[in-house]
């Protein structure tokens, strides 16, 4: 299918053709006909693009300060390759389109195949001819409103949701400063609903444009004479005033200042410098609320990926109700947006869209998409017939479903280094961000994840997706008979682990030698390596402790979400694996306790005790209470007279029989080590590095913590015995 791709680096637009996206739950696969460019947004991140690596970095100090932060804690080429990989990363463009729905997922009632919809939201109303879209930013259209009308709902609602909250009353005047696409928008719903309408910018032709579409009153932004006339026409200053403009400067919001009226209200809708005059605002007792994109439920993960919906009695106007209200405005012909549409261009040719809104003084363009897309959803991945895996000579094939940042700068970059691997094929949900991977780490396809699982020609899978899919990829790729590289977690419920287990046990029956590797990586840092020589051949019991000074991560963000399984499960999973591997015997109990916090660290503060089989005991403190000015991983070792200190994988110190050994390097926490025995493994055809046994011991541990703090119990690690022992245990495993 064709989609629009930006690349953040050049600022070029190119139409290519990419995946398709997975029918997911919760949202619905849509047939894209028409979606509309933003004249405001989507310019100015691409005028960004366009700037030099400085101009980028003064555009967003924010950024600039993630990676001088990923600098102290990762390291400096960590830092560079993040930089790096999302600079040249091609990104998809555009939130708001109009289609038809295809095929709905598991949870979604109110749509069926055939309906007529808008469509809204960054990442997922993209330029793109197919497109999963979560239920809550999904819109019913009535007969009466086309669809090309219909691509522009989701601008629609920020017009909404800014006049909302100017909470204007019918009679009431409004000054609208800005008059772009928003800035019409807002100008008509406000003549819709009763009020007075006063336009003002600095173009005079969009002021007259902004007269022909409802305003009763059109003024310049630079003419001296503007805040007297608009105290002559409204004889008190406007009730209300909405910024829509677009600019670094304070001017707009001076100006609505001056021509506001007392205890008047002003809204920032618009990108604009927020210093003002303390006189104006003083004086006047002005109030400045800032209108947040389309309404409630906006950067709601739960609102806008999950479809939990807010109650209509506690929040009336949602960002799915704002997109509705616009919907329906349409279909009264309260407003005309026919004359704002002046120039389609087919997908194909979306780079000569954006060359033309540049270039003129349009509102907005339409983007068209040919009928040529799947009609039904993705099917569960099949089977091949491969039963054996024999060692692999030659090129080794690898297929990814996954390409977030972490895969981007570590896992890909990794992965090319090693001699004689070949990234065959790439896929994501989306399939977006597929292609966006094949660009910059030159994979060879962009495929769907259930294309890299079939395909024969696919010697191993790596699983690099959000962590509520890993168990998904993992089972479907050991029925294809696959070896599978999983990025931590292996699973975020146990009853995905016991599902992944019972995958493995029935592919091993068959005769298949199943694969599955987790991304454990710490235990291959060389200082980790460094430390399990030196207490090689113990005698006795160890005593461990891990302090992680893991840092704050807001509830709200992806790895926060419950269906996730949190940073217990997937961050703090890395370091009991670290004392596994150092201790090298199973794990018999453990308890653990929580900090109080009110919900303000998502329960990330935990103390756990982890009892081995040999008695050996671990004492693991996880804290986002911290401060990141300390060292992120510090780790103590003791026994039998040796005491091993490592800091962030920076320094060890070695200390036995009062002589200590020190050593400094660049901070390696084993990812090319990690990946390098995988692929080795892969190709010898022999076990994976870290023993399938130990992979499900370590998630069932993590999982157990949740359980003991809850219950406020030791949780016992159950295992069946078994009569197989090995040399780096060195006692009999159980499972």
């Amino acid at each position: 299918m064709k989609a629009v791709l930006g690349h953040l680096g050049s600022g070029e637009i190119r139409a290519i053709d990419v995946p398709e996206p997975e029918l997911r739950s919760g949202g619905a696969l849509v047939r894209t006909v028409f979606s509309a460019i933003s004249a405001g947004t989507e310019k100015a991140l691409l005028e960004t693009a366009e700037k030099s690596l400085l101009g980028k970095a003064l555009a967003h100090p924010d950024l600039v300060r993630q990676a001088l932060g990923c600098a102290r804690t990762d390291g400096v080429k960590a830092a560079y390759h993040r930089v790096r990989s999302r600079i040249d990363a091609l990104s998809p463009l555009g939130y708001s389109c109009s289609g038809v729905v295809l095929a709905t997922g598991e949870g979604v009632e109110e749509f069926q195949p055939g309906d007529r919809v808008a469509c809204g939201g960054v990442g997922y109303a993209n330029h793109s001819a197919l497109n999963f879209v979560p239920k809550n930013l999904l819109v019913k259209l009535p007969d009466s409103v086309g669809l090309d009308a219909a691509a522009l709902t989701t601008i629609g609602s920020i017009a909404v949701q800014g006049l909302r909250q100017s909470e204007v009353k019918f009679g009431e005047t409004v000054a609208v400063i800005g008059a772009g696409l928003v800035g019409v928008l807002t100008i008509q719903l406000a003549k819709a609903a009763g009020c007075r309408v006063i336009a003002i910018d600095v173009n005079q032709r969009r002021i007259d444009r902004a007269i022909e579409l409802g305003a009763e009153l059109g003024l310049s932004s630079s003419d001296r004479c503007t805040p007297l006339a608009v105290r002559k026409f409204t004889h008190y200053g406007a009730d209300a005033v909405i910024i829509t403009a677009a600019t670094p400067s304070n001017g707009p919001i001076e100006l609505a200042a001056e021509i506001s009226r007392d205890r008047g209200k002003i809204v920032v809708l618009g990108t604009v410098g927020l210093g003002v005059s303390r006189k104006n605002l003083y004086m006047k007792e002005l109030s400045i609320t800032m209108s947040r994109s389309y309404g409630p439920g906006r950067y709601d993960l739960q609102y806008e990926q999950d479809g939990v919906d807010y109650p209509v009695g506690y929040v009336r106007w949602t960002e799915k109700r704002n997109m509705e209200a616009f919907v329906q405005f349409l279909a009264s012909k309260s407003i005309d947006v026919g004359r704002l549409i002046e120039k389609r261009f087919a997908v194909d040719e979306a780079d000569k869209a954006y060359v033309e809104l540049r270039s003129s003084t349009a509102y907005t363009v339409l983007i068209e998409y040919p009928e040529s897309v799947t009609k039904s959803p993705l099917k569960t991945p099949g089977i091949v017939q491969s039963l054996s895996r024999p060692a692999k000579s030659g090129e080794l094939s690898i297929g990814c479903i996954g390409a977030g940042s972490f895969a981007r700068s570590v896992i890909f970059p990794s992965l090319r280094n090693i001699e004689s691997v070949r990234l065959r094929s790439v896929a994501t949900a989306s399939g977006l961000a597929a292609h966006s991977a094949c660009h910059s780490f030159g994979f060879v396809n962009a495929d769907t994840p259930a294309k890299v699982l079939q395909d024969p020609d696919i010697d191993a899978v790596f699983v690099l997706s959000r962590h509520a899919s890993h168990s998904k990829y993992v089972v479907a790729a050991l029925r294809n008979h696959k070896p599978v590289f999983a990025e931590k977690p292996l699973a975020v419920t146990e009853e995905q682990l016991e599902e992944v287990r019972c995958s493995y046990e029935a592919e091993d029956e068959r005769g298949c030698l199943p694969f599955v590797m987790v991304g454990f990586n710490r235990r291959f840092a060389p200082m980790t390596e460094q430390i399990m020589q030196f207490f090689a051949f113990r005698q006795e019991p160890m005593a461990i402790n891990v302090r992680v000074n893991a840092g704050y991560i807001p509830p709200d963000d992806w790895i926060q979400q419950k269906e996730e399984g949190g940073r217990v499960i997937g961050e703090f999973c890395h370091f009991v694996d670290w004392t596994r591997a150092v201790v090298g015997r199973p794990i018999q109990s453990l308890t653990a306790r929580g900090l109080p916090d009110g919900s303000r660290y998502s329960r990330d503060n935990i103390s756990v005790t982890l009892a081995f089989l040999d008695g050996s005991i671990a004492n693991l403190l996880y804290l986002a209470n911290g401060n990141k000015m300390v060292s992120k991983e510090y780790f103590e070792v003791f026994c039998e007279g040796g005491v091993a200190i490592l800091d962030d994988y920076c320094t060890l110190e070695l200390t036995r029989n009062g002589k200590r050994q020190r050593t400094k390097s660049r901070r390696d926490k084993g990812h090319q080590r990690e990946l390098q025995l995988t692929v080795d493994a892969i190709r010898a055809g022999t076990p994976s590095p870290i023993q399938f046994d130990q992979l499900v011991e370590v998630s069932s541990s993590c999982l157990a913590i949740h359980r003991s703090i809850r219950l406020g119990q030791t949780i016992s690690i159950a295992r069946e015995k078994t009569a197989t022992t090995t040399a780096t245990d060195g006692i009999i495993l159980y499972r």
